[in-house]
């Protein structure tokens, strides 16, 4: 007997940038299994009984292992259970939802996806301003700030990420920011692009700071914190 899998994008954080259909699946799940970023009032949705299990992962904090959650969704929907994996933001966005898919797809197991508000749209909406901007910013591009060891990713395609007109994200990027921003000023980005440190997005610990590229590198690289945080800049951030 299978279950079934519904992967749920829970947005930034606010229970009220929750789509219908997200919390009709927390309401009929008999397992939920959540991130770190998707829990608190989110949570209230899912109905009495059902199995509340934390499989979040944040920088410097013990942490399941990713092929352990990955059996966990698989055990539970052999149980024939309707499981939802609740993912902060959108799933498909640097949520390690493809390790996951991997593991049902080998199982035989049916799953659907449910879109959620990216955090960079809704960081960008709480700084008052579009993710493009019309002449001077008319491409988005979203990056990871860490590989899988928590350094700045070799790979990275500097040219492209110090285009001056374009719309940058970095997520999970505050620790390596101040490295990522000197290769990007070599590159020829100016140090005074605008730049945003918006982090907690849409939660009451919600925080936007406006800064530059350089003066941001310079604040990250003093003190980081713990909050989660998406780092944007571009011609765009400019507010």
């Amino acid at each position: 007997m299978s279950g079934f899998v519904s992967f749920v994008g829970s947005g930034p954080g606010d229970p009220e940038l929750l789509t219908l259909k997200a919390v009709d699946r927390l309401k009929r799940a008999d397992a939920v299994l959540f991130d770190d970023l998707s829990s608190g009032p989110i949570l209230t949705h899912v109905r009495a009984g059902a199995d509340l299990v934390g499989v979040g992962k944040r920088a410097g904090r013990p942490s399941p292992k990713q092929h352990h959650v990955s059996r966990l969704l698989v055990e539970y929907a052999q149980l024939g259970q309707r499981v939802v994996r609740l993912k902060s933001g959108d799933s498909g966005i640097f949520g390690r939802l493809e390790e996951e898919l991997i593991a049902l797809r080998e199982a035989g197991i049916p799953y659907e996806i449910i879109p959620g508000v990216p955090s960079a749209c809704a960081a960008a909406a709480a700084a008052g301003i579009p993710l493009t901007r019309r002449m001077t910013a008319r491409r988005v591009q979203f990056v990871t700030g860490h590989d899988a060891g928590g350094a700045l990713p070799e790979d990275l395609d500097l040219a492209a990420l110090a285009d001056p007109t374009a719309s940058t994200v970095v997520f999970m990027g505050k620790r390596t920011f101040p490295k990522l921003a000197d290769a990007l000023v070599a590159r020829g980005l100016p140090g005074d692009t605008p730049a945003i440190l918006a982090q907690s997005v849409s939660t009451q610990a919600q925080q936007i700071d406006r800064s530059t590229v350089a003066a941001l590198a310079t604040q990250l690289a003093q003190e980081v914190g713990d909050k989660p945080a998406l780092i944007l800049y571009g011609p765009f951030a400019e507010g």
